[in-house]
């Protein structure tokens, strides 16, 4: 599984929805019912588990969307192609 999959699996566990019914490109914090405060830090447990690491509260907080997420992971040394 590349980064980018196990981003997405981290997102779907965290969020407690099916990879299938998520909109990467728009998925965004509080776009959809599922991602509220609770969630959000659900799935910051599950991204840190996933990549054996332990994200900064500044980063914690600017987990906006999916995307800026992949931005901020890159900090950590994951890379997405």
């Amino acid at each position: 599984m590349d980064a980018e999959d196990t981003l997405k699996a981290a997102f779907a566990e965290g969020l407690g929805l099916p990879l299938d019914d998520l909109d990467w490109t728009s998925l965004a914090y509080r776009s959809i019912p599922e991602w509220d405060s609770v969630a959000h830090m659900q799935v910051v447990a599950e991204i840190e588990d996933a990549f054996d690491i332990m994200l900064e509260i500044d980063d914690v907080i600017g987990m906006s969307s999916f995307e800026v997420t992949k931005s901020i992971l890159t900090h950590y040394g994951v890379s997405f192609s």
